[in-house]
């Protein structure tokens, strides 16, 4: 079979996303797809037609056989659990009502500078960077007419260039981890610093999101969805009448240093080897039963009306943790098909060296697209990139940065990652308005990054 095979899923995926714009039959066809190619790359035609099904079947179950994949499902679940318990305790009016007073939020544009900055101090781990993001500024934005889809894009565009800039977290160690084995000029983690100021995918998605906090400017799709804003679309956070601040942030201050404490703990002391997955699980878990006590305190709700509560938060989020256990599924079986080997594969045909770092950008950019995973991109480019530094004397810091960048702009691109569906499962807004109003301006800053990739190449190659 033809390698250009492939790329077949993913293009069906992202056919069916922009045609019929529903995202599950978009996974779901590109997964069963993927698990026909794979049949049949086998050879064993006959076999291939009659147990394509059940083999996808079996892709989504074995999501599950990973602890991590099984441990960001839950995560996900109990957002919507967490959510509905500050929500309906009158913990968000109250807060949001609490910073307005005090002029912490007293207008729009303070409101975004909190869900940038948010994003920014809280940089140990992705997912709990656009949670607590999402969290805290749901209800600002409804407060001052914003729409969610401008949250889910300052949030998503903030948290992982954020987490691939300042590396003291999982993205570190799991780079540092990728990079070590090979004989660099220089030391793993002076390598991965020095990748900071030539990360420009990073530098200028984060300078973009400033612009529009500091000047209130959207374009494009994401300028119709702010002037689409209505009343009725904006205030859900606000209908339950305002109680206590503590009822909101007190849990969210438990979630954020009680992840802090379980980085340190599942890391046996040491912080960066710490488990994100693991401690976001703990941390959300810890808040869920720290809300749950707050309001059975009050005397004010029953056990059964918690339970209720609870589980009617888990349901709104179901669609998108469907959409996350997906991505998850077809994510391993292109792994397996090897897509992302293809793709990689043409950065490795004859270049002048100068377009090299542009190049694993772009192909970086398109595995992570074609695949919705950042760190699986990581994993294929960083074995092909490290040995052209051995091999060619290239730089090894403008070489990784190169392919770190290319793997957030694809992630922020992609239809099907899952770090896209946890944004929109912590703003509040829906998937496929939050790739469309996100994606001109991760377009643009990628076009950005590339022309300066070809100029860093020149001058450092």
């Amino acid at each position: 079979m033809s390698d250009w095979f492939t790329v077949i899923p993913p293009l069906l995926a992202v056919a069916i996303v922009l045609w019929k714009r529903e995202v599950i039959l978009a996974l779901l066809t590109a997964i069963f797809s993927s698990e026909l190619l794979v049949l049949l790359n086998k050879g064993d035609d006959a076999n291939s037609l009659a147990g394509f099904a059940i083999a996808g079947i079996e892709r989504i179950v074995n999501v599950f056989a990973d602890g991590g994949n099984t441990r960001i499902l839950i995560f996900s679940i109990l957002v919507g659990a967490l959510l509905a318990f500050m929500r309906y305790s009158g913990g968000v009016s109250a807060t949001v009502n609490f910073l307005v007073e005090k002029g912490l939020s007293g207008n729009a544009r303070r409101a975004r500078f909190i869900a940038f900055f948010t994003g920014v101090f809280i940089f140990i781990e992705s997912n709990l960077s656009v949670l607590m993001s999402g969290i805290l500024s749901r209800g600002l934005f409804d407060k001052f007419n914003m729409s969610r889809a401008r949250l889910a894009y300052i949030i998503d565009s903030t948290s992982a260039p954020i987490c691939i800039l300042l590396l003291l977290n999982g993205w570190g160690a799991y780079v540092l981890a990728l990079i070590g084995g090979y004989e660099l000029n220089e030391s793993s983690v002076s390598t991965l610093i020095q990748t900071i100021p030539l990360n420009f995918y990073a530098l200028i998605t984060l300078s973009i999101v400033l612009y529009t906090i500091i000047a209130d400017k959207t374009h494009g799709p994401l300028k119709h969805a702010e002037q689409n804003q209505t009343k009725s679309e904006s205030k859900v956070e606000l209908e339950i009448e305002p109680s206590k601040p503590r009822f909101m942030l007190v849990p969210l201050f438990v979630m954020s240093f009680s992840m802090v404490g379980f980085m340190f703990l599942t890391g046996n002391g040491n912080f960066i080897e710490g488990s994100g997955s693991k401690s976001v699980l703990y941390a959300t878990s810890l808040a869920c039963i720290v809300a749950y006590a707050m309001m059975i305190s009050t005397k004010k709700f029953s056990h059964k009306k918690m339970t209720e509560i609870g589980f009617s938060g888990m349901s709104e989020l179901l669609p998108l943790v469907m959409i996350v256990l997906f991505s998850l599924a077809l994510g391993a079986s292109l792994k397996q098909l090897g897509t992302g080997i293809f793709i990689s594969g043409i950065v490795a045909e004859s270049l002048p060296y100068f377009l090299i770092p542009a190049v694993l950008f772009i192909a970086g950019g398109l595995m992570s697209f074609s695949t919705g995973t950042s760190w699986g991109t990581f994993a294929i480019l960083i074995p092909i990139g490290m040995p052209l530094v051995v091999n060619l004397g290239l730089p090894a810091p403008l070489i990784l940065a190169a392919i770190l960048g290319g793997g957030v702009f694809g992630d922020h691109c992609s239809p099907i990652s899952d770090t896209t569906a946890v944004s929109s499962v912590a703003s509040g807004c829906d998937l496929l308005e939050h790739v469309r109003t996100q994606l001109p301006y991760a377009l643009v800053g990628g076009g950005l990054t590339i022309i300066a990739y070809l100029i860093a190449g020149l001058v450092m190659i």
